[in-house]
């Protein structure tokens, strides 16, 4: 853990002075010019390496854009992406899907795969600065397949800012779970800007590592909450986005995605607002 101390530490000193650039692409200003608060739409969204489940050995990149092209989509947090990895044709699939949709990206790698790299992303309408990659703990089993998280402080227009984050935990290991989201929860609770959690969690709404998040996160659904898993006929909920600094954001609505031919998730988007303050300028 004396890693993670020191990640952290280095995180609140990065410099947080950043440039304005409205106008330069469209969203959430452009809908609400000169409006006191700020519409902010959200996705989670776990790509199976934009291999759609239906079609073994079919790389579809496309599609996956289309998705995320179609919720018009300000934020997005992706899950299981390829960079460089023969099977998915050697191409970044962050930055590609970034020059598609015409976004900012980042790409947070969990491991080497195939002579590539496989991880965490980022897309985002607006600047990001403090890029950060935060390997989380798996001492519980450290056997287990390296997960991080991909951190972001995303510069609105206007001057606003806030903390955007992807993760995919631990798909064997509860024990490892609950361990990556006290890291998480560390991390967001340090911080003074609203912080936005969104990925594949890989557990259910009650079990202990939700309980954990929910000791500095707000989720964006509490009752009723659409399953997102397999993407056919789902029947679990493992995707979530949670999110901060409760006085400065809220939630206007969540919705799951029915999507079901380019990935074996289905995504999940929430509509924000995030409120003017003096101490988000």
């Amino acid at each position: 853990m004396r890693c993670f101390k020191l990640i952290l530490l280095t995180f609140g000193c990065l410099p947080l002075l950043l440039g304005c650039a409205p106008g330069i692409l469209q969203g959430i200003s452009t809908r609400q010019s000169g409006a006191a608060a700020t519409e902010l739409r959200v996705m989670s969204y776990n790509i199976h390496h934009a291999n759609p489940p239906n079609k073994k050995g079919v790389i579809d990149l496309e599609a996956i854009a289309a998705v995320i092209r179609n919720e018009k989509v300000d934020l997005v947090a992706l899950q299981e992406v390829d960079v460089n990895i023969p099977r998915s044709e050697n191409v970044n699939q962050a930055k590609m899907l970034a020059e598609m949709l015409e976004m900012h990206y980042y790409f947070a790698k969990a491991i080497n795969f195939a002579g590539g790299e496989y991880g965490v992303a980022i897309l985002s309408r607006y600047p990001l600065s403090d890029k950060l990659k935060v390997p989380l703990p798996e001492e519980a089993d450290p056997k287990a397949e390296d997960r991080v998280l991909a951190l972001a402080t995303v510069q609105l227009p206007g001057g606003q800012r806030i903390r955007f984050s992807s993760t995919h935990l631990d798909v064997l290991s509860s024990a490892n779970r609950l361990q990556q989201m006290q890291t998480i929860n560390s991390i967001a609770a340090a911080d003074s800007l609203p912080f936005i959690l969104a990925g594949d969690l890989n557990d259910y709404p009650a079990s202990p590592v939700l309980q954990e998040l929910d000791r500095v996160f707000q989720r964006t659904c509490l009752s009723a909450c659409e399953p997102t898993f397999p993407q056919d006929k789902p029947d679990r909920l493992i995707d979530y986005i949670a999110f901060t600094n409760s006085d400065g954001l809220s939630v206007l609505s969540l919705r799951v995605v029915p999507e079901s031919y380019a990935s074996d998730h289905r995504p999940v988007v929430a509509v924000f607002i995030l409120a003017a303050s003096p101490v988000n300028r």
